[in-house]
């Protein structure tokens, strides 16, 4: 893994998911034989902060292009690194509009970090899970 995607992984750990559990991510996300656990539970996951992981109501944005929008007005840049259930694209740098685009055709659990620790996106399985990831 590169420098900057272990950024974005701790960063996402120490920012957004809550501090009982943030040791417990770090392990399963830094052994690649354990990595799958912690993507797996991305589906329903139950340990973001909520007080940092906030709904994005469909009349905020509710397609791709409309969350690539918001993303950007928040300060994301051209790349994102991808933490996924969806292997193909776990562990990856990616272009936000190509990952965000394979994030919102699948249901699979997954987080975007944009900029680490300070912001990210989260969707899980289920319709209306997406959460806009921020910190200041």
């Amino acid at each position: 893994m590169t420098d900057s995607g272990q950024a974005h992984e701790q960063g996402v750990i120490r920012s957004f998911i809550l501090k009982d559990r943030q040791e417990r991510c770090a392990f399963l996300l830094s052994d690649p034989r354990r990595r799958r656990k912690f993507t797996d539970s991305l589906a329903h996951f139950e340990w973001l902060d909520e007080r940092f992981a906030k709904p994005i109501p469909a009349s905020m944005a509710h397609t791709a292009p409309e969350l690539v929008a918001l993303l950007r007005s928040k300060g994301a840049g051209p790349t994102v690194w991808v933490i996924s259930e969806y292997s193909a694209i776990d562990g990856r740098e990616m272009p936000l509009v190509e990952a965000m685009e394979q994030t919102w055709g699948r249901c699979m659990g997954t987080i975007l970090s944009c900029v680490p620790g300070k912001l990210a996106f989260f969707r899980g399985e289920e319709m209306r899970t997406e959460r806009l990831l921020e910190r200041h």
